[in-house]
């Protein structure tokens, strides 16, 4: 066993545990669940230590052998060597205070065993003094997790491309396949099966340039800030070598906040991803909702379009497939929205020069973008890619609405097209049959004025002279 001690008093410690006192503390109050901290976090304030021992050796702040030996283990831990050591809850109080002490603990572990020394011998290595040498939580902490949600959202944003790409290919695919449109659940106008997946397409092409976009938000950084953003205790040359150093590592375009006492503070960027997010979700929802609709039934609903079966759908109903993909994703979308709302407030919650929140809007807009990331894949590769056009119902389904009869308004009048709905409701006949019975058109002229490619362009339909 070993004795460590802060102001608050000692506590003994396991020889082979490579966190210290503030971790232990922290594992005491905050045992609420069994999430932890996101690792994606937990890896990117490592390379922020690392990058922090090569700028502190090079400016001469750090001794080349203690720089070294942390280097090398933040190597180690990002190679997942010590995973287990990070221990600290997700659901923390003090603005992520907790998890940066149990990655300079850690580190600071690590690196003293690869020096001969062991752990706890913190005159050699001490967690803040050498690990966290011109740091503080408040800088480390949110630079660390823009980073992480910046890696995710490209992610997300390749996902989205695949998925535009699988609807611009249906678009093709279908492009001359003619079905009934509907508005408010009610038959309207004709529409070509390719025109409605070519919508969904530029749906999710604004949502993919939305999120591919946002990461820009997050690209503004306040590392070398220190507690408040006024740079206390940070030389200036060492956060203007972080912030290449970072880039470098990172290979992303992060760049020095203009003011990093408001960078430090306000967390206005989380909430603009995680809005962004949100209406990525709801664009999901509503797409997922009119694939179901369309695939419903099949016998006894509309049937336009099927479904891959993924599993068997009931314990009782033999036979039965459920469009479980899509349910999938808009419960998932729906965890996005309420996500968003709790952002929302603990942006909101943030007071004078910190937001103390920190590591709840993190570990929220980190599951947004996982869960999203994986949810449009699976949307895309279990369902998207599988879906099939009924040509037969679609056109059985036109035949029987009286949507044939808006293109000829233009042509035979509002009035009389009324009355020819009229009469094919009464007769139980179609409007095309009607239209023929009643000697306004030839069959010939019925099939050449309603060509799908004809009537489902801008325009006004015009008849023979």
């Amino acid at each position: 066993m070993r004795n460590e001690k802060d102001y608050l008093g000692e506590v003994l410690l396991e020889d082979n545990i490579y966190y210290g006192i503030s971790t232990f503390r922290a594992l005491e109050n905050f045992n609420v669940s069994d999430q932890l901290v996101n690792m994606k976090i937990v890896y990117e304030l490592v390379n922020i230590k690392r990058q922090a021992s090569i700028a502190n050796k090079k400016l001469g702040y750090l001794d080349k052998d203690i720089a070294k030996a942390i280097t090398k283990a933040c190597n180690k831990i990002l190679n997942s060597e010590f995973d287990n050591s990070f221990v600290i809850n997700r659901y923390q109080g003090g603005a992520g205070t907790s998890t940066n002490m149990n990655v300079n603990e850690v580190i600071a572990n690590v690196a003293l065993e690869i020096l001969g020394h062991r752990i706890g011998e913190y005159k050699i290595i001490h967690p803040i003094n050498h690990v966290n040498l011109h740091q503080s939580t408040n800088d480390t902490f949110p630079t660390a997790v823009k980073i992480a949600c910046i890696k995710q959202i490209r992610k997300l944003a390749d996902e989205y491309a695949n998925l535009q790409k699988t609807f611009q290919e249906k678009e093709t695919k279908y492009g001359k396949v003619i079905k009934l449109s509907r508005t408010q659940y009610m038959d309207a106008v004709p529409i070509l099966a390719g025109q409605m997946f070519g919508a969904y397409a530029e749906t999710f092409s604004r949502d993919r340039w939305r999120i591919y976009k946002v990461e820009e938000r997050l690209r503004t950084i306040n590392i070398g800030g220190t507690a408040i953003g006024t740079g206390l205790n940070a030389p200036l040359k060492y956060t203007f070598m972080m912030t290449s150093l970072l880039q470098e590592s990172t290979r992303i375009g992060v760049s020095r906040a203009e003011s990093l006492i408001d960078n430090t503070q306000n967390l206005d960027a989380f909430n603009e991803v995680s809005g962004l997010l949100k209406v990525a979700a709801s664009t999901l929802i509503k797409i997922s909702n009119d694939l179901r609709l369309l695939a419903s039934g099949p016998n006894g609903g509309i049937g336009e379009i099927i479904l891959k079966d993924n599993q068997v759908g009931s314990s009782i109903m033999p036979g039965k497939t459920n469009p479980v993909i899509l349910e999938m994703v808009i419960q998932n979308a729906y965890k996005v929205i309420s996500n968003d709302t709790l952002i929302n407030n603990l942006v909101t919650g943030g007071s004078l020069e910190l937001n103390a929140f920190v590591p709840g809007i993190a570990e929220a807009l980190l599951e947004s973008l996982e869960l999203l990331t994986h949810t449009v894949n699976k949307f895309n590769n279990k369902c998207a890619k599988h879906i099939e056009v009924n040509v037969a119902t679609c056109t059985k389904n036109l035949e029987n609405s009286h949507s044939l009869i808006t293109p000829l308004i233009s042509i035979i009048g509002y009035d009389k097209a009324s009355e020819i709905v009229k009469k094919a409701n009464a007769y139980n006949k179609t409007i095309k049959q009607v239209l023929v019975t009643e000697r306004l058109f030839t069959k010939a002229q019925i099939e050449k004025l309603l060509d799908p490619l004809n009537i489902t362009k801008p325009g006004i339909i015009r008849g023979e002279n």
